[in-house]
């Protein structure tokens, strides 16, 4: 696996980006920058482990037992976590006036779904909505290299899709192979040019120990989604690199966490980028705080969604 010094030509790197489906920069932030935003992170992360967001609940309808169905079969949750995503999707339904999906438990678009923060019988977490929760959390979804790729591969006017933190805990099997949105909800064959771009920030060495996500190069040239399943796939290569180092992949690249066979987690923020035309995972202009927002640059205010949504027209 090659990996690019974040002073290297912008160009390489586009370049092993374009060509391979993914690439891994090493030293875009400093020492001191990592420990502050890993202190904050763990912090975070602590707190919402012991303090969940419980919501006040919503109405039931017939068509829960489905999608809990679903959800159980998907993804490897507790029964605990799994009551609690369940409140979270009935009170948002109640928000919306009650309104159903029209489509079938495992068609509902993963963007407008609540899914399981708690996963591996609660060994690993996730976090979303970073920018509203995570001090200074412009330094890494609006770093100025980050968002030079992002702009020369989904055209300047791109936005942040979800910014969240992932602790792959020890003794974690590894994920499904999986693309990630828009095009898990894209027929076959798949678009041939970048619509969504993945980026994970490593806040620990990401190593084939401890879960460093796997991808399998040139598959973003296949236009396919890969085989549903947990096997290994001929050619799979893990994304390794010292923490501090950002990993990026086409997010139509075939990719998954690989099994953490260690005693500690594994730590990453991940910010997912988009077309400004496609609908983000996450809705931060709703989200993130007023006093929040006013602190974000002009740049990053966008890259949240703001200025860059249909207007009321009249």
């Amino acid at each position: 696996m090659q990996t690019f010094d974040a002073a290297n030509d912008q160009q390489q790197i586009l370049s092993h980006l374009h060509d391979q489906g993914y690439v891994v920069i090493r030293g875009l932030i400093d020492s001191a920058e990592l420990q502050r935003i890993s202190d904050c992170y763990d912090e975070l992360m602590t707190r919402e482990r012991e303090m969940p967001f419980i919501p006040v609940d919503g109405p039931p309808t017939a068509t829960d037992a489905e999608m809990e169905a679903y959800l159980a079969s998907a993804y490897k949750v507790s029964d605990a976590e799994l009551a609690r995503t369940m409140r979270r999707i009935r009170h948002t339904r109640a928000e919306n006036y009650g309104t159903p999906w029209p489509v079938a438990a495992e068609k509902v678009n993963h963007s407008f779904l609540h899914i399981p923060l708690l996963l591996n019988d609660d060994r690993t977490q996730r976090s979303y909505n970073l920018p509203a929760k995570l001090e200074n959390a412009e330094t890494l979804f609006a770093h100025p290299q980050v968002v030079e790729v992002m702009g020369q591969l989904l055209d300047p006017d791109f936005v942040l899709a979800d910014f969240s933190g992932i602790n792959i805990g020890p003794g974690t099997d590894a994920a499904y192979w999986h693309v990630d949105a828009p095009f898990t909800m894209v027929p076959e064959p798949l678009p041939d040019i970048p619509l969504a771009i993945q980026v994970a920030w490593m806040l620990d060495d990401f190593t084939a120990a401890n879960g460093a996500t796997r991808v399998v190069p040139n598959t973003h040239r296949t236009r396919k989604k890969p085989p549903w399943g947990y096997d290994a796939i001929e050619g799979e290569i893990p994304l390794t690199g010292q923490a501090g180092s950002l990993a990026i992949w086409l997010s139509q690249t075939w990719h998954r966490a690989g099994a953490n066979t260690t005693e500690e987690p594994r730590r990453a923020l991940l910010s997912n980028y988009t077309r400004a035309w496609i609908k983000p995972f996450n809705d931060h202009t709703r989200s993130v705080p007023p006093a929040l927002v006013e602190r974000y640059s002009p740049r990053a205010r966008y890259l949240l969604g703001f200025s860059a949504y249909g207007p009321t027209r009249g």
